[in-house]
């Protein structure tokens, strides 16, 4: 007996975030008839993210700030941080067309801004647009590559993702797509192994509306009081939804997120990244890689978590030495904060300290004011006053903070000496003088210095298309997709990726069968 049907389109898109939108958006200019479905109002951690885009190869942002890119020099440091996440053929491919693509997110009314960024941070003041958003001036990165500054930050005060999102949602519905909010999918409808439709759950409730908005900010920052309210949003669901089919002519674009905020599957994939604070939304629950496994996708690089230690802004902190329990050095400290992350959580046991003095620190605190935003000035405040602990010596600093004084004092003598084994700018490296101050950097749940953290793994796709590996009409992209970004992540990849997956997806689940 054939399935009864509530509503039809030609595509359906799973979850209306920054790579729904961009699915949508390029399904509807296809000629398809488009229905996004997204469990909350849309936006999803597009909307709560710095609406950073990394781009490069000579974007007209680039050239506008004077700054000199070629596509080659994007692959060839991209390549460091992408590994064998996609093939060198879909590297060269999303740096080849990502001129093209800030032109296109532009013609959706994303504004961007050429303002160039003249120091290392995690993300400009609202003075600056263009900016290093990667390890590309760090050791061994700047010796494969000249580097550039690729991050393109959207224009807006504050963190500007919400303005990111909007220029494309009002892009997408312009263009004749239809969103249906607040419906959850809770299963592929599959006829002749080919996936033809969605079952939904749908309600309409200003509670449910309410209860996400606070399990969204100040939720973020309160995982404990998000997920409280999240189990309130459950209950609305289950008493007030009701079941409706949708059926898809063309396709179905799953682009749910990642599952950062599903405390099992981190459990059961990354359990050493338990104390984190989840950067995503409580939609982030892995339901879109689920729904793609329950017909026989398979995923990848599940394990892959990105946690940030960012040791800027303020700036000058890239002067100070790095250094773990044992007091031995790992990394060059002007890297990303994922790549510190990374090896602080996988390498180093989670602890560490950066060493400063007196005049790193004097530097510092003034550098405060004028290059951070509030979440940032936090963070600073917290570092540069409650998190370290001072002493006249290495020794008696050392032996303060839990750190071996011989393990550092040699780190220190060598670094004054210039041995340098990380290839750190020369420009950053200086004796460090008496009295000396250790701050703890070290991974954990702190209010005042968070470690954000997202999951770069997903359903493995046909990286032609975007198809789902082994599931005809069913498609993938963003974080419920293996991507770009999911080896290492550098700030704007993820959404630049959203936005190469989700318009790749969204344009051939467009094609007629």
């Amino acid at each position: 007996m054939p399935l009864e049907w509530d509503e039809h389109a030609d595509v359906i898109v799973v979850g209306f975030g920054g790579a729904g939108a961009c699915a949508a958006l390029e399904a509807a200019r296809a000629g398809a008839s488009v229905l996004a479905v997204d469990r909350f109002r849309g936006g999803g951690a597009t909307a709560m993210s710095g609406g950073i885009v990394y781009a490069g190869g000579g974007t007209s942002v680039q050239k506008a700030a004077g700054v000199a890119d070629t596509v080659d020099d994007m692959v060839g440091y991209l390549r460091q941080e992408v590994g064998d996440a996609v093939s060198e053929e879909t590297l060269r491919r999303f740096c080849a067309d990502s001129a093209d693509m800030i032109e296109w997110l532009a013609d959706a009314g994303v504004p961007f801004d050429s303002s160039l960024c003249p120091y290392k941070t995690s993300y400009p003041s609202n003075d600056y647009y263009l900016y290093y958003s990667g390890s590309e001036n760090a050791w061994p990165y700047r010796s494969v590559a000249p580097p550039a500054p690729r991050g393109h930050r959207t224009h807006g005060r504050g963190t500007s993702g919400s303005v990111f999102f909007s220029a494309l949602a009002s892009a997408a519905r312009a263009a004749g797509v239809r969103v249906m909010s607040q419906t959850t999918v809770t299963s592929l409808v599959v006829e002749d192994g080919r996936v033809v439709g969605v079952e939904c759950r749908t309600l309409r409730s200003r509670w449910h509306t309410v209860l996400h908005r606070y399990a969204t900010k100040p939720g973020l920052y309160l995982p404990g009081f998000a997920r409280k309210l999240h189990r309130r949003i459950e209950a609305v669901e289950a008493r007030r939804g009701r079941v409706v089919r949708i059926r898809a002519r063309r396709g179905v674009v799953l682009s749910a997120g990642g599952f950062v905020n599903n405390r099992e599957m981190l459990r059961s994939h990354a359990p050493e990244f338990r104390g984190g604070l989840p950067l995503g939304t409580q939609g982030d629950d892995g339901s879109g890689i689920r729904l793609g496994e329950s017909v026989g996708g398979v995923t990848d690089r599940m394990s892959t978590v990105s946690a940030w230690r960012f040791l800027t802004p303020p700036s000058a902190l890239q002067r100070g030495v790095l250094v773990d329990a044992s007091g031995e050095r790992f990394i060059d400290e002007s890297s990303y904060g994922a790549a510190i992350g990374s090896k602080l959580v996988k390498e180093r046991g989670g602890k560490a300290w950066l060493l400063v003095d007196e005049t790193i620190l004097r530097d510092a605190r003034r550098q405060i004011r004028r290059e951070t935003l509030w979440f940032q000035r936090v963070s600073a405040h917290y570092l540069l006053r409650g998190a370290l602990v001072r002493g006249p010596s290495v020794e008696k600093v050392a032996r303060r903070s839990g750190v071996d004084p011989a393990g550092l004092a040699a780190t220190v003598a060598a670094y004054g000496r210039g041995e340098d084994a990380f290839g750190k700018a020369a420009e950053l490296v200086a004796p460090l003088r008496e009295p000396f101050a250790l701050i703890d950097v070290s991974y954990g749940p702190r209010l005042g210095y968070p470690c954000p953290m997202l999951t770069l793994g997903g359903l493995v796709v046909d990286e032609e298309t975007g198809q789902v590996t082994g599931v005809p009409g069913l498609y993938a992209a963003g974080r419920t997709a293996v991507g770009i970004c999911s080896n290492s992540y550098v700030s704007g990849l993820s959404l630049a990726d959203c936005v190469f997956s989700g318009r790749r997806a969204g344009r051939h689940a467009a094609q007629r069968i």
